[in-house]
């Protein structure tokens, strides 16, 4: 065997079909039942939803634009996924949960625009170790706006981190949301994202079911151990996600270098899940993206995202990213969906009917994820993602989205990880053109 692949996820999926086109032996070991890790599609009620990654985060330069039109991946447009103020129609309520009047939503995005500008000065002067909560309370310092004001922006970049980052503002570091970025429009997938590592994974040997639990390397080699057996080859590309790394699940021999260990334990893990509730009847606004609650009525539960594309019926979608999205994982799912509900009770009224079906992940009890993404907390920085990547000896590679420094937790990240462990596999530059050629996306 030339090259081992733990992990069949988008960045392992990615890797070992280049090497495959390159005309390598390659492997893929994968402890699910299925391909794709944290792109998981469920179709249980007959329409898709995406329990993982719903997004392409910005289609401008990005490489699976045009992977997705090669495949025939229907997508939807949908540009407000990565927490923006607006972008897109949002019907805002106020802290007493009463609409935006048009006056209000203009100072709004004005307030967004101002703070936004203060904070990118004051995070590119802030120093090592000072955490995003740090900054942001400087530059809303430095507005000079009255209380109520400045807390709505306060609560704003709160949950902007728990999204983002799945982490509270206070954990995250200062230049942790240095890399988000989104140029160009976003979309989502009516029929499920998981028609992307399905093609993939089309024409290689990937075995499921298989959960490694070691990897030995030595010069001659690397020798994976896992419940079925071994596994012996030149190299070998571990893509696990950093959750999994962090706990230890699967033993190196020898240790890893600082090098590599250092990133793992400083980078962190974050949570965030996802609630889906379907109703009889739509009860929001027409054309509206997001149902958000501002200010401190906002906590915990803040934005409703209207997904009604993706089934064709009524649905909203909202989040719980941080301290709430691991709390939420001991309760029921019934407990959970009527938290979610109230808020939107409150502010609609009795118009709004019981759900007749609910999705809620729990990303942080996924013994094969241990969380939703990678974030950079304080003590670590940017350039902890791209050395996680290694090499290791010459033939221990990593890859997936927490080894990727400029798109950390998004699958285009992913992907750009992969390719960038198969050119070092290759000693060669490896053009992403071709990657899908011959297969289209299974619906």
């Amino acid at each position: 065997m030339d090259t081992i692949v733990v992990g069949a996820g988008v960045a392992g999926l990615t890797a070992a079909r280049l090497l495959h086109a390159a005309g390598q032996r390659v492997v893929v070991l994968e402890a699910r039942d299925r391909v794709g890790g944290r792109v998981w599609t469920d179709r249980t009620a007959g329409f898709a939803v995406d329990r993982g990654a719903s997004w392409i985060h910005g289609l401008t330069g990005n490489p699976l634009t045009g992977i997705v039109a090669e495949l025939g991946m229907a997508t939807h447009e949908f540009t407000v996924g990565s927490f923006q103020a607006g972008g897109r129609p949002i019907a805002d309520l106020d802290e007493s949960r009463r609409p935006f009047d048009a006056a209000a939503t203009r100072g709004w995005h004005a307030d967004v625009a101002t703070a936004d500008g203060l904070l990118q000065k004051v995070v590119a002067d802030s120093g090592p170790g000072e955490s995003y909560a740090a900054v942001t309370e400087r530059a809303l310092a430095a507005t000079g706006w009255a209380p109520e004001r400045a807390d709505r922006l306060r609560v704003f970049y709160r949950h902007r981190t728990e999204e983002q980052c799945g982490a509270e503002i206070g954990q995250v570091a200062a230049h942790g949301l240095d890399e988000d970025a989104i140029e160009g429009d976003e979309v989502i997938f009516p029929d499920g994202y998981d028609a992307l590592p399905q093609a993939l994974a089309q024409g290689l040997d990937v075995r499921l079911g298989t959960t490694v639990t070691a990897i030995a390397r030595s010069a001659a080699g690397v020798r994976v151990e896992t419940a079925d057996g071994a596994f012996e080859a030149a190299q070998v590309i571990v893509t696990v996600p950093l959750g999994v790394l962090k706990a230890g699940a699967i033993a190196f021999e020898p240790a890893l270098p600082a090098s590599v260990a250092g990133p793992i334990d400083r980078l962190g893990m974050g949570v965030f899940n996802k609630v889906f509730l379907r109703f009889p009847e739509r009860f929001w606004e027409d054309g509206v993206y997001a149902i958000r609650q501002h200010g401190r009525a906002g906590v915990p539960w803040h934005s409703w995202y209207d997904v009604s594309a993706v089934s064709g019926e009524p649905m909203l979608l909202t989040f719980a990213g941080g301290a709430w999205g691991r709390e939420i994982e001991q309760l029921t799912d019934e407990q959970v969906a009527a938290s979610a509900l109230a808020p939107l009770r409150e502010a609609y009224g009795p118009a709004v009917p019981e759900p007749v079906g609910h999705w809620i992940t729990r990303w942080a009890a996924d013994p094969f994820a241990l969380g939703s993404y990678s974030y950079v907390p304080v003590g670590s920085c940017l350039e902890d993602h791209d050395a996680l990547a290694g090499p290791v000896d010459g033939v221990l590679h990593f890859a997936g989205e927490a080894t990727s420094g400029d798109e950390p937790a998004t699958v285009h990240g992913a992907l750009m990880s992969g390719h960038r462990a198969a050119e070092r596999v290759l000693g060669a530059a490896v053009p992403l053109a071709g990657l899908t050629r011959g297969v289209r996306a299974e619906g």
